[in-house]
């Protein structure tokens, strides 16, 4: 799992989620929607007032290509803590 602090461009441990009921529901709606295959790897889950954001997305670390430079160098260094 990487989560990922897109303003400080800084990789972080620990996250805290609060959301409202219908946030909630759309979140999992849009991991279902990852899950079967219908939305491609990823989707983004916007709070009521479209102000904030969640990008989820599925990746396997051998196939990484379709991210950008900084999410491709987190998994790495994710896969490399996991074979110490």
């Amino acid at each position: 799992m990487i989560i990922l602090d897109e303003k400080i461009d800084k990789s972080i441990s620990r996250l805290t989620l609060l959301l409202q009921q219908s946030e909630a529901e759309e979140l999992r709606d849009s991991l279902e929607s990852i899950l079967k295959g219908k939305s491609g790897d990823h989707e983004h889950v916007p709070s009521e007032d479209y102000k904030k954001e969640i990008t989820v997305a599925l990746y396997e670390p051998s196939n990484i290509d379709g991210f950008n430079d900084r999410v491709q160098k987190l998994i790495r260094k994710d896969c490399q803590k996991k074979t110490k």
